[in-house]
Order: C-alpha cells, then sequence, then structure tokens
C-alpha cells in the first residue's frame, strides 16, 4: 500500500509555496489474469468506481498478468501477509491455505452459474470468518465460465483420456483426472501456454475464457464441455489497510462492491458464449459429452464429495443445506 500527498499551491509575498491538501490511498492489485481477460476489465471498472465515490482519495493500481511476480496459489497468503493490499484470488487454487476453498471444485456438486450462486449463498458466511482469520475482507466474488477439457485429440470415451497429460488447477482436479486414467499435472495459469508450446502436456482443463486468453487453437484443436467444475475468484482486501480507511471511505467501496457484484455476474455468463464463438471460428472443435461419457464422469466424480466433507467437516454443513435446497 502506498501513501501519495496531493499538492496545492499558494502565490505568498515569498514565493510559491506546495501545502498538502488531502492523503492519497492507492493500493497495488495483484492479478494474474492478462488485461483483455473480463475478470480484469470487471476490476478496471470497479476501481474507477471507487476513484469516482472517494474523490480520487482511494486509488486501486491495476497489476495484470502477474506483473507483480506473485503466482496465484500465493495470492492469500500475499494479502494476508501485506505483500499486497489487494488481489484476485482463484478460490480453489489456496487449498494448501484453507482446505474449505476447494469446495466449489468438487466435481458436479454446482458446475452451472446457478447452482454456484445458491452454493456461494450458503457459503459466504463461512468464507467471511475464513478470510478474516487470514487478516482479509472479501469485497466480491465472480465465477468462471465452466470448465472444459481441450485436448489434442477429441475426447469421446473415458479411454480417450488414458495417458493425457493434462493441466488442472488444483489437487481436486489432480485426483479427478488420475481417476478417470488421465496424467494430470498441477500448474498456475502463468506456466500454461508456455508448457503447451514446448510440448510439456497435451491437454488443459479450463474455462472458454482462459482458452481465448491464450490462444489455444494454436496448439489444441478439440474442447470437451465437461462442465465438470464450479470455479471463483474473489477480490479480498487486507484487513490493516481497509482498516486504515475512513468509515465514509469503507461504507462506500463496500457498497460499490455489494452494488457491482451481479453485474459481474451477468458479465460472466455473457463471456461464456462471446469466447466459445471465438474458439469456433479459430478452428477449434468444440462438442458437449455424450450421456454416456457424462454418466462416467458423475461415477468418479460424485463420490469425491463425501470424502471432501470427511476431510474439512466445516464443508458438511453447507454441502448438505446446498443438496438438500
Amino acid at each position: 500500500m502506498r501513501h501519495h500527498p496531493t499538492f496545492g499551491a499558494a502565490v505568498l509575498a515569498a514565493g510559491l509555496l506546495a501545502v498538502p491538501v488531502q492523503a492519497q490511498t492507492v493500493w497495488d492489485m495483484a492479478i494474474v489474469w492478462p488485461e483483455g481477460n473480463f475478470h480484469t476489465q470487471n476490476h478496471r471498472r470497479f476501481a474507477e468506481a471507487v476513484r469516482e465515490a472517494t474523490d480520487g482519495e482511494v486509488v486501486i493500481e491495476l497489476h495484470p498478468g502477474g506483473a507483480l511476480g506473485l503466482a496465484g496459489p500465493e495470492l492469500l497468503a500475499a494479502v494476508r501477509d501485506r505483500i499486497v493490499p489487494i488481489a484476485d484470488i482463484l478460490l480453489n487454487q489456496q487449498v494448501g491455505e484453507e482446505p474449505i476453498f476447494g469446495m466449489e471444485s468438487l466435481p458436479y456438486l454446482a458446475p452451472s452459474f446457478d447452482e454456484l450462486e445458491r452454493l456461494q449463498a450458503l457459503a459466504r458466511d463461512h468464507y467471511d470468518e475464513v478470510a478474516e482469520r487470514n487478516n482479509q475482507k472479501i469485497l466480491y466474488m465472480v465465477p468462471w465460465p465452466g470448465q472444459a477439457v481441450y485436448s489434442r485429440n477429441p475426447i469421446e470415451t473415458v479411454e480417450d483420456l488414458d495417458g493425457v497429460r493434462i493441466r488442472v488447477v488444483d489437487s481436486m482436479g489432480a485426483n479427478f483426472f488420475s481417476a478417470l486414467g488421465a496424467s494430470p499435472i498441477q500448474m498456475p495459469w502463468g506456466e500454461v501456454v508456455p508448457a503447451l508450446a514446448t510440448g510439456a502436456i497435451d491437454g488443459v482443463t479450463t474455462s472458454s475464457s482462459s482458452g481465448v486468453d491464450g490462444s489455444f487453437w494454436e496448439f489444441l484443436g478439440h474442447m470437451s464441455r465437461f462442465n465438470w467444475q464450479g470455479s471463483a475468484i474473489m477480490v479480498n482486501v487486507n484487513l490493516d489497510a481497509w482498516n486504515a480507511l475512513s468509515e465514509e471511505h469503507q461504507e462506500a467501496i463496500a457498497r460499490i462492491a455489494e452494488e457491482m457484484q451481479p453485474e459481474f455476474w451477468d458479465a460472466a455468463r455473457a463471456e461464456d458464449d462471446e469466447k466459445l464463438a471465438i474458439l469456433a471460428e479459430n478452428g477449434v472443435e468444440i462438442r458437449d459429452p455424450s450421456e454416456e461419457l457424462r454418466a462416467a464422469l458423475l461415477e468418479v466424480g460424485m463420490p469425491m464429495w463425501e470424502a471432501f466433507m470427511d476431510e474439512v467437516p466445516d464443508s458438511r454443513p453447507i454441502i448438505e443445506a446446498f443438496q438438500a435446497d
């Protein structure tokens, strides 16, 4: 966090004198996604609204594309430890710090936007508590489009995954694709395109948005819309940085975050349609799994729910309430 004085000037008989008028708080925001990504564009809109609402006294400086040198799995700890005051944090990459954040990535638990929204509504109070014990506050949460599988060859049966070196985001993905017979490799976003370029991986599980960000058509010709996993980011601010603000600025920023979050969800819904069209225009063959393949995926994925609830007991009442809803 940086503080910059804003100076006014008064002409006195003795000459020109600079007089401090107000203190400006600048928050450097860590973002691993590129400038053109819809999350980055959402954050830019949020930052502009904060600047306007605080009369320029609170400025959020975006640093997309991993410009601050922090990888996605490091960001919860980076905000906690004041390495950065604010960051875009992918929940399911934080399971090493807080396992509960892997709940949304359980295979086929809440893969659609509507299901994920319901799950987050049930989980949000607990998420807020987890953030607070990590010395941070969640401002807003936004989903990614559904998780697909990009590959060199079409995937029509589970056997087509045998031995495929596929990039996954988290341990949940590693367990799921291992059970499907693939050879998953856990990898943050910044390493994906170089790994494709060198042939270190044969496929990637990620969203339509990231497929366009990475120009996957240069490496992979097929996209199977498994839609197997819900996935979301949260924008968290360090509590020390937050508490240093005036009450007036806190109220304004919290209000903006609450008002803009539904707009950001709408942007995520529109993003999927737009990016699927771009992938198709660039020659990526897009297909939905057959009923047989989908049944096989569910058969492998659903038993992981109970195992997760045993490993992360705090998740059980949330998941059971979600299933009963």
